[in-house]
Formats: structure tokens, C-alpha cells, sequence
């Protein structure tokens, strides 16, 4: 399972947990924070989608997020105690006639799997299903994914170059690890019996207790490495978190062999007939906002900040870390057209690789996949737009 709980309000650290707090300062309405992309050819949803389309996101608002807040109309409705953000649906700077709502992940529901609620809540039309999520509960909770929003995770684990000047990847890391050392990470986390099983680290260095916080990160001076996102955690350490204040290492879990889709878009599996004539329309639109906000990601990111305000849970964001997120995912091809030149569709054969790691694991604790899953069972490009490209 894709885990995403990474809350950042400094614990034991009072100083940089203040700063951050105070760069999330600003007003919680989200007229001033429309993403307003250009115009273009005007869509019409309301005729083949639900009048409200509820998407489910594993976490609180972020960067990672930002293709859904990109299609936040004017003047959203924020609802601070649910955390959801509701408005008219918009592409291109023109409305769809539906509205969309963005419920947020993680505290807000309870630390649930999103396809656990999305199986409870049948109001919600999409949810982010990470590939390994999506393999793990696929005989319980059956999703479809049908776009891809990033290419490849921004998981990642990170150490101190200071400590370790000649390590450039996990593997080298567990092999240069001082006695004593760990590697902090959520416990429960499929990637990491990977990264076990693979020989890449060794189990006997990992440690599950990792608790969001920086806190043992910094008091053991960088000796252990630990769970992070590339689009977050390397600019909050060398830029926000003020006791430690430097540069980390790190690298991403695809790259060391893992290559899950982190959040696909995805529907309840029973539902994909049904909403077949929506999706032939929306899964484009989908692909378009992804287009515009990394063209201008300034006004959607500013409705993230705002919302983070405006929710108040503990979660620390502020534009600063939104800026990084764009560009690491730029620069690290966690957003890209992949090697066909258009956005938003999956490999077969990498979906397939991660059903063949993660059937073992997933079974060895109980939670056995679906008997003969195959690839195509998880996910779909038939609603791609093969003409929407990214550019970069």
C-alpha cells in the first residue's frame, strides 16, 4: 500500500515548526485562488456526468495534487470541518456545467485506504489508488485506474551526504550504514518488504516507528536514513526545518526498481460501464488540467496553501514547498509523457511487475490479492487523449 501520512509539524522542534506555521499564514476564501487557465474549446459534462463529480485524494493538499485544484472554478466553497473544497468544474477557463468536489486524505478520513472509502461512500466518483493499493485490496475493494496523474512516486528514502558522501542509491546506503543504523519508515509499507526482499536493504536495518516528524532524523545527525516524498521533504530539511538546516540525499523508490503509479485516478470497477460516456469526456479534461498546471501552477497552488490554512489539522504547507513540488516533479520526470509523448497513460508490463512482487507480500499478511489478477485488471487507457502532451 501507497502510504502518504507525512505531517510535518515539527514535534520537540518549536522553532521550525513556528516558521513553517507562519508561512502558511493567509485567508482561508478561495476567490483570489482560482486556477485560470486559458481559454479554450468550451466542454460540456452535464449531459453525461454526474451533476457533482467527488474526487477522494490520500492526503491533505499539496502539489502532488494539483491537476485537481487546477479545475477549481470561482468563488469554491471551503469546508473547513470536512475538509473538502467544492466549486463549478472548469477547463480551460471555461465551466463544464457539473461541479467538482476535493475531499482530502489521510486525518480527514481517518487514515483510511482510499479505496476503503470510496467502497463506503458511494457518493465519490474517483479516488487516488496508488498501483500497490490498488493490487493489495483488488478481490475486497476493485478499482480501475483511468489516468495516471503522475508518471512515477515521489516516494523516496533520504540520508545525510554528510554522513554518507559516496552513497547515491538505497542499496548503497544499507551497505554503508553505520552499526546501529536504521532506515525510519511507516510501518505496513509494501516498497519497504520489497526493498527487503530484493536484498536491497536488510531488514535487520529498517525500522517501522518513523512518525511523520523530523525529530530522530535530526537528533541522531543524519547517521539513519529515512522515508521521504522528493517533492517535499529535501526542500523542508535544507530550507524550513531550522535544527538541521542542510541539504539531504535520496532516492526515489521507482528508481531503485518499485515502479508503482502513484494516485491513479480510479473507479470502483462495478462502475466502469456506467461511467464510460462521462469518462470519454472527463478522463481529456483530466489530462488538460494536468497540462495547465504545470504551465502556470501559480493560482492553483495558492488555493492549496489557502486550504491548508483554512483546514487547520496539523498539516504544514506553504507555497514555498508548492514551488519545489512543481519543479522536482518536472525535474525528475515524476510528471512526464512518459515515452510516448502524451500524458496520463500506464504500462501494462509495470503494473504486471508490481502484481508480481507484491502478491507474496500482500498474501504473507492477509490481505491476499484477487485469485488470477492480471494487469488489464487494474487499469484502462481507452479514455487517453493520445493528443495532450505535457511538453517537457
Amino acid at each position: 500500500m501507497h502510504h502518504r501520512p507525512r505531517i510535518l509539524a515539527v514535534i520537540g522542534l518549536a522553532a521550525a515548526s513556528a516558521a513553517l506555521l507562519a508561512a502558511c499564514s493567509g485567508g482561508g476564501s478561495g476567490g483570489d485562488s482560482t486556477p485560470a487557465a486559458a481559454k479554450g474549446a468550451k466542454v460540456d459534462l452535464a449531459s453525461v456526468c454526474p451533476s457533482t463529480i467527488v474526487f477522494q485524494t490520500d492526503w491533505n493538499p499539496e502539489a502532488d495534487h494539483g491537476q485537481l485544484y487546477e479545475m477549481v472554478g470561482p468563488n469554491p466553497k471551503i469546508d473547513s470541518d470536512k475538509k473538502i473544497v467544492t466549486g463549478d468544474l472548469y477547463s480551460q477557463g471555461a465551466p463544464t456545467g457539473v461541479k467538482i468536489e476535493v475531499r482530502s486524505g489521510g486525518p480527514a478520513i481517518g487514515y483510511q485506504t482510499v479505496s476503503s472509502q470510496v467502497y463506503s461512500d458511494k457518493s465519490i466518483t474517483m479516488g487516488y489508488i496508488s498501483t500497490d493499493e490498488a493490487v493489495q485490496f483488488s478481490d475486497k475493494f476493485p478499482m480501475t485506474a483511468v489516468m495516471a496523474e503522475n508518471d512515477t512516486s515521489p516516494q523516496m528514502i533520504m540520508w545525510d551526504p554528510s554522513v554518507y558522501p559516496k552513497v547515491k542509491t538505497i542499496k548503497e546506503l544499507g551497505e554503508a550504514l553505520k552499526p546501529g543504523a536504521t532506515v525510519r519508515y511507516f510501518k505496513g509499507a509494501a516498497y519497504m518488504s520489497y526493498l527487503t526482499g530484493a536484498g536491497i536493504l536488510k531488514e535487520s536495518q529498517t525500522d517501522g516507528s518513523y512518525d511523520g516528524t523530523p525529530a530522530k532524523f535530526v537528533a541522531d545527525k543524519g547517521v539513519s536514513g529515512q522515508q521521504g516524498f522528493a517533492t517535499a521533504e529535501p526542500y523542508i530539511y535544507s530550507h524550513e526545518v531550522a535544527a538541521w538546516n542542510k541539504k539531504v540525499a535520496f532516492q526515489t523508490i521507482n528508481d531503485a526498481g518499485y515502479p508503482i503509479y502513484p494516485e491513479a485516478l480510479s473507479v470502483r470497477t462495478g462502475d466502469l460501464e456506467k461511467l464510460t460516456p462521462c469518462l470519454k469526456k472527463l478522463v481529456p479534461v483530466l489530462q488538460q488540467a494536468d497540462v495547465d498546471y504545470f504551465k502556470d501552477p501559480t493560482a492553483a497552488n495558492k488555493l492549496i496553501v489557502d486550504l491548508v490554512t483554512a483546514y487547520n489539522n496539523g498539516w504544514v504547507y506553504d507555497a514555498q514547498v508548492a514551488a519545489y513540488g512543481v519543479k522536482t516533479m518536472k525535474d525528475l520526470k515524476i510528471a512526464s509523457d512518459g515515452d510516448n509523448g502524451y500524458v496520463g497513460d500506464m504500462d501494462e508490463s509495470r503494473i504486471q511487475k508490481i502484481i508480481d512482487i507484491d502478491t507474496p507480500i500482500f498474501t504473507a499478511t492477509g490481505s491476499a490479492p484477487k485469485a488470477g489478477l492480471k494487469a488489464s485488471d487494474l487499469f484502462t487507457n481507452e479514455f487517453i487523449d493520445k493528443k495532450i502532451s505535457l511538453g517537457f
